[in-house]
């Protein structure tokens, strides 16, 4: 599937993530209730960029759902859910740097969270994250058996079943090394999940059909594939300040890549047959597919 040559991806990706930023921004408002050091620590890392590509997702779920049903979509609807995913996608990068875990001095191109705030603030500015998302997620004004539905799908994608698990297999499979079917199911679970959780539940907002779900699914299992194994590469032929962390982390921390596996034109083939058989499973969405399928190839041949 090919993206429409009328189709601006980078003012589709610009506009939302602004729409985004704005409304984190408005969350991470200081609060009487919380204490000021708290909020500062939340905010540090809520704040700090990226491509805020989870709650694009959440958004672009949603709207691919609505219209695929012949209807407008309202994404004011989904403005809560996608702000929710970011906010525990945040929460797991700050605990990912942790010394208990990877380590990491830089995230986002500045000093990871810990880093400036201390171990013990780090931890509870995480906590806070994810319990907090859920309480953001129940503000969407969707049916509340949709509402409570896509909320138990992305407690499964973050939980023990899903990312929080990927995070378990990959520090234990740190100095050992594996084959692609072990690294497959480890980053299927510890990226993969939260992706396709996304774009699943943004679509269950708009109370979608088991087929579009099904499809959304499939796509969203392998974009976060895709994105896994462009990151591997980018591990290996970015600097600090392409990657806003510390290149060839990977590899000091002795973890099994996909380039290690493949090598980096060979990473770089499978991520593409990957995201191929993704963009399959979408193919009857038709037009309303149309910011999937350039996101997808905007993921494949990303070089940041």
């Amino acid at each position: 599937m090919s993206t429409p040559s009328q189709f601006d991806l980078e003012q589709y990706l610009g506009a939302r993530k602004a729409w985004v930023e704005a409304e984190l921004s408005r969350l991470s408002a200081p609060c009487d209730d919380v204490p000021a050091r708290l909020t500062e620590a939340m905010a540090y890392s809520l704040l700090a960029g990226g491509k805020r590509l989870r709650p694009i997702l959440a958004l672009a779920g949603y709207e691919a759902a609505c219209q695929s049903s012949g209807r407008s979509a309202d994404l004011s609807v989904a403005l809560p859910l996608a702000c929710a995913v970011e906010m525990i996608h945040t929460y797991s990068l700050i605990h990912d740097d942790l010394p208990a875990m990877d380590n990491d001095d830089f995230r986002r191109g500045r000093p990871t969270n810990h880093k400036v705030f201390g171990e013990a603030v780090a931890i509870l500015a995480g906590d806070a994250l994810l319990t907090e998302s859920f309480a953001v997620a129940a503000r969407c004004p969707a049916p509340a058996e949709a509402v409570v539905a896509a909320m138990a799908m992305l407690a499964q994608a973050s939980g023990a079943a899903g990312m929080v698990g990927g995070q378990v297999i990959d520090f234990s499979a740190t100095g050992q090394k594996v084959g692609v079917e072990a690294l497959r199911r480890l980053h299927r679970l510890k990226t993969g999940a939260l992706l396709s959780v996304s774009l699943c539940a943004g679509a269950r907002l708009a109370c979608s059909s088991q087929a579009v779900l099904d499809g959304l699914r499939h796509y969203g299992e392998a974009l976060g594939l895709a994105f896994q194994i462009i990151d591997d590469v980018l591990d290996v032929t970015a600097d600090l300040a392409t990657l806003g962390k510390d290149p060839g982390s990977d590899a000091k921390k002795g973890k099994t890549t996909y380039v290690d596996l493949l090598g980096i034109d060979g990473a770089r083939r499978h991520a593409r047959e990957v995201m191929d058989a993704g963009l399959a499973s979408i193919a009857a969405l038709g037009s309303s597919a149309a910011p999937l399928v350039a996101l997808a190839n905007y993921t494949v041949e990303r070089r940041n």
